[in-house]
């Protein structure tokens, strides 16, 4: 009796050892786990995306924000809604990506950002294809943005002035007809610029605003004899209806300057600008930081686009019996 008491006490206290080592073992096995991050899932972020209507500078900088993310690892999935260039569906989408949630708002356009920017002070929104933040309300200023938007502009200081100088002493034009939708902020603040430097350089600007884009055609049509060539800036609603204006441009053998690379491809004289896509995925940069944690969007100044140069279009020059001269030192679109 008592060597089997012992004995049992022996093999319950072996019993307890054993399993004492096997639960700090599993502990083990699992701290290490999570210490690597394998036992972790991998977060999924959402991101809203509200654009204000179809045209190819906008897809093309949505093209560059997408591959920002995509080249930083982040697992993303994308909520897409766009206003089809009516106004009033810009309030319900920013109502609809702000229910839903999401992690981040990516707007692409001006007025995309300002609903975004109405519907909540909270989720983070990064914006581009935007001109003037500033004078549209969506950040106290470049540097100091405050609150919770931030993004990219799609013009440069030295666009407006080197195009005007080169449609006045390249060109020789005068006079310049500017087509574009007065209810845009975007277009407003655009206009307003080119008036004024264009009053310095003794040029003068003929106005043909329209409210949709089936009034584009007419509006360019208005302008024939008016003007000694046509100036389209980065409006929404003529940019997607840009080949109406070619067409008058060309029938009328009236110079177009554009304001970014897409109108030139798609039939504009020339434009100084840059790549949309570029802005895009500098906008997506910041999103990537601000998804990570590394940065709130009120410590992300309003960034600039970068490589300004001369892109012009050799079929629209032969079009309208223009000679493109070898000093301009312009790159040629496809």
């Amino acid at each position: 009796m008592k060597f089997s008491l012992k004995k049992s006490a022996i093999v319950l206290f072996s019993a307890l050892l054993l399993a004492s080592c096997g639960t700090q073992n599993e502990q083990k096995t699992s701290g290490g786990e999570a210490k690597g991050g394998d036992s972790k899932k991998e977060k999924t972020y959402k991101i809203g995306v509200t654009q204000i209507v179809e045209h190819p500078s906008l897809n093309a900088a949505f093209d560059g924000f997408k591959k920002a993310i995509e080249e930083s690892g982040l697992k993303v999935e994308y909520d897409v809604q766009n206003a089809q260039n009516e106004q009033s569906n810009n309030t319900t989408i920013a109502n609809n990506l702000v229910s839903s949630n999401v992690d981040l708002i990516f707007a692409n356009s001006t007025p995309s950002a300002q609903a975004v920017a109405s519907a909540t002070k909270d989720i983070p929104i990064i914006f581009t294809s935007v001109t003037d933040p500033v004078g549209a309300e969506l950040v106290s200023s470049m540097e100091q943005p405050g609150a919770n938007v931030t993004g990219t502009i799609d013009t440069h200081p030295d666009a407006i002035p080197n195009t005007l100088k080169f449609m006045k002493e390249q060109l020789n034009i005068k006079k310049v007809g500017m087509v574009f939708n007065s209810g845009e902020q975007n277009s407003r603040a655009q206009v307003d610029n080119v008036k004024k430097l264009a009053g310095e350089l003794g040029m003068e600007i003929k106005e043909a605003s329209v409210a949709t884009s089936a009034d584009v055609k007419q509006a360019t049509e208005s302008l024939v004899g008016k003007v000694d060539g046509l100036y389209i800036i980065s409006d929404n609603t003529v940019v997607s209806a840009f080949e109406t204006v070619v067409s008058v441009a060309n029938e009328n053998k009236l110079p177009m300057m554009a304001a970014e690379f897409d109108s030139v491809k798609r039939g504009a004289l020339g434009a100084y600008g840059f790549e949309y896509s570029d802005i895009g995925y500098e906008a997506g940069q910041m999103a990537v930081q601000i998804l990570k944690g590394e940065k709130k969007p009120s410590e992300l100044p309003v960034q600039l686009p970068q490589n300004l140069k001369l892109l012009m279009n050799k079929k629209t020059a032969e079009a309208i019996g223009l000679k493109v001269k070898d000093e301009w030192k312009a790159e040629f679109s496809e």
